[in-house]
């Protein structure tokens, strides 16, 4: 029998006694299966596969299509670990019903167990409607990307203390609506230990410092597997060396004729073989080869 599934209420549990919460990104199914494997406690299918996978230059023109299609590869290799999905741009603020709607898609439609939200006062009354249709929300403050526009680039939030009230104000009305985590993102450390002291539910850092509940990161950037990787990434392997030599290997190899071998190919028993020659001569005779 394999570990218990964790869901939003384990997350509550965890903070109430102090453990650590993991939280990784995922965009298919072999990288889902092996997270989970590794007990990874949360997997995050972020909206940030518009950078890393689509390569697109920021989130905003990732849509529903592509995160459903990118959350069901995920779920399906996934046994253990919360799953979590990103509302897309604008798929939350689109009014009369349909951010419940959209949201219900990440639950029916590719069986995740939850959803993120970005933004604090001006995204509850669409953060509500959906917690109260029975959809656990997680929600995201600080640098949030979809803001970037609004931002001007991928800077530090709450450094004034006018903003980091703000910030902290927004942190307890997503909890009095009912979210069941929040993500902190690039703001200072001092900031992040005050919002998750103040917060009964769980928060989740990403450049929010070792203070918060947990800690969510890009797989990609901590594999170097990212063209840029921001201050608060600790690289744990370079993939991207590997994958690049594997890749030169590889070409070096087929051009020097030294791949495939022997080792890498298919062979016949002798009588089988002996047969399929004969065959390969007659076909070659009646000049009707469709091997």
């Amino acid at each position: 029998m394999g570990k218990k599934r964790i869901t939003a209420s384990t997350l509550q549990d965890m903070k109430d006694r102090n453990e650590k919460i993991t939280m990784l990104t995922a965009y298919d199914y072999p990288t889902a299966r092996l997270l989970d494997e590794a007990e990874i406690d949360c997997i995050l299918v972020g909206d940030s596969l518009g950078n890393v996978i689509l390569g697109y230059d920021n989130t905003l023109p990732v849509n529903m299509g592509e995160m459903l299609h990118h959350t069901r590869a995920v779920t399906r290799g996934v046994d253990h670990s919360l799953v979590i999905a990103d509302m897309p741009f604008l798929a939350h603020k689109t009014g009369h019903g349909k951010a419940i709607r959209n949201a219900g898609r990440f639950i029916q439609e590719a069986e995740a167990e939850a959803v993120k939200v970005e933004g604090g006062s001006e995204s509850l009354e669409p953060i509500e409607e959906i917690v109260d249709s029975g959809i656990p929300v997680m929600g995201h403050l600080g640098l949030t990307p979809q803001r970037i526009l609004q931002f001007g680039g991928y800077r530090i939030q709450g450094k004034t203390p006018e903003k980091a009230k703000k910030i902290l104000e927004d942190a307890l009305k997503l909890e009095e609506v009912g979210v069941f985590s929040v993500v902190l993102e690039s703001i200072p450390q001092e900031l992040g230990k005050i919002i998750t002291e103040r917060l009964e539910i769980p928060t989740i850092g990403i450049g929010a410092g070792p203070h918060c509940d947990g800690q969510v990161l890009v797989l990609h950037d901590i594999l170097g597997l990212s063209e840029i990787s921001p201050k608060f990434v600790k690289e744990y392997e370079d993939l991207g060396s590997s994958l690049k030599e594997a890749a030169k290997s590889f070409q070096n190899e087929v051009k020097k004729s030294e791949f495939p071998t022997s080792k890498h190919s298919y062979n016949l028993e002798k009588g089988k073989l002996e047969k399929l020659k004969k065959f390969i001569e007659k076909t070659l005779k009646s000049d009707l080869l469709v091997l």
